[in-house]
C-alpha cells in the first residue's frame, strides 16, 4: 500500500452542506424567522408576542439619591495587623473593591491591637471596640454628588 493508493474508509466522509442552492432549506432548518437572510435575534424578543419583560408589573421605587455603603467588619481588620486603616489600604489588601463609594466600619468581632481606622461611616459597637482596643477614629466626608441646576 501507497500514499496514492489510500481512500478514506467508506461513510467516514460526508458531503459538504451547499448552502444557498435551493436545496429546499439550503443547510438553515426548517421555514421561518431563523431562515431568512439578515435575521438577527436581538435580545427578549419572543417573535412579536409581547415579551416577558413588559408583562410583568414594576414595582416600588428607586431613590436615586441613595447612598450605599461597602461594609467591612472589625474581624477584617483584625487580620491585617496594621496599625491604621484607610479605604486605599483596604483595597490595595483586596479586603473591598476599588469602585467602593461610601465605607462603613461595623462591629462584629473583637479587636485587640490599637488602630487608626479612617472611614466614611461607623456603627456604635464598632466604635467601641476600637476604642476599648486603644485605638481611633477618623471620619471622611462624604462626597456630594452636583445635581443639574
Amino acid at each position: 500500500m501507497e500514499l496514492h493508493n489510500m481512500k478514506p474508509t467508506t461513510g467516514s466522509k460526508s458531503s459538504k452542506k451547499r448552502i444557498g442552492r435551493g436545496d429546499k432549506t439550503a443547510g438553515r432548518g426548517e421555514n421561518g424567522q431563523k431562515s431568512r437572510a439578515g435575521f438577527s435575534n436581538k435580545i427578549g424578543f419572543e417573535g412579536g408576542q409581547n415579551p416577558l419583560y413588559r408583562r410583568l408589573p414594576k414595582r416600588g421605587f428607586k431613590n436615586i439619591n441613595s447612598i450605599t455603603h461597602t461594609i467591612v467588619n472589625i474581624e477584617s481588620l483584625e487580620k491585617l495587623k496594621l496599625s491604621e486603616i484607610t479605604p486605599e489600604i483596604l483595597v490595595e489588601n483586596g479586603v473591598i473593591k476599588p469602585n467602593y463609594k461610601t465605607l462603613k466600619i461595623l462591629g462584629k468581632g473583637t479587636l485587640s491591637t490599637a488602630m487608626k481606622v479612617s472611614a466614611h461611616k461607623f456603627s456604635k459597637t464598632a466604635k467601641a471596640s476600637i476604642e476599648k482596643a486603644g485605638g481611633s477614629i477618623v471620619l471622611l466626608e462624604l462626597e456630594q454628588t452636583k445635581t443639574a441646576e
